[in-house]
């Protein structure tokens, strides 16, 4: 998977939004497969136009607080790519990092919530949502 580094490099590299959009959509093919008996109702994100599931693996790292991990799909090809840079953002960062990470600046800066539909810029925040509040949870046990 993409660093996001790298990501906002290759969007710089980018001038055309018909390209950014080819570009995330092969980011989202690099996502690996989610299992089959991971698309449950539980980890079904609510409030997104197309189906997507989302599973956060939460590692103890003692003071530093936990790590967390995702692992996601959608059966759109552009939200399995935006899942994709959500990953390369959050993915393997403290809880607290996650919650101090404005993704909505990100996609912003990116140029991508403009040229989103309102149904998928709804999606975009209900993931983001979704994400912070594992974060959350996962600070509120370590305590």
């Amino acid at each position: 998977m993409a660093a996001i580094d790298e990501i906002f490099e290759n969007f710089t590299l980018l001038d055309q939004w018909d390209d950014r959009y080819r570009y995330v959509i092969e980011l989202g093919r690099t996502l690996p497969p989610l299992s089959e008996q991971d698309h449950t109702e539980t980890n079904k994100v609510r409030g997104c136009a197309s189906q997507v599931w989302l599973v956060t693996q939460i590692k103890p790292n003692g003071a530093a607080g936990p790590i967390l991990n995702f692992v996601g799909d959608s059966d759109a090809h552009i939200v399995r790519g935006l899942i994709a840079i959500l990953f390369a953002l959050y993915s393997g960062r403290h809880a607290r990092d996650i919650l101090a990470t404005d993704a909505i600046a990100v996609f912003d800066r990116l140029g991508l919530r403009e040229n989103l539909t309102p149904q998928r810029s709804n999606g975009l925040r209900s993931m983001v949502e979704r994400i912070r509040r594992d974060a959350q949870a996962a600070l509120a046990s370590a305590a």
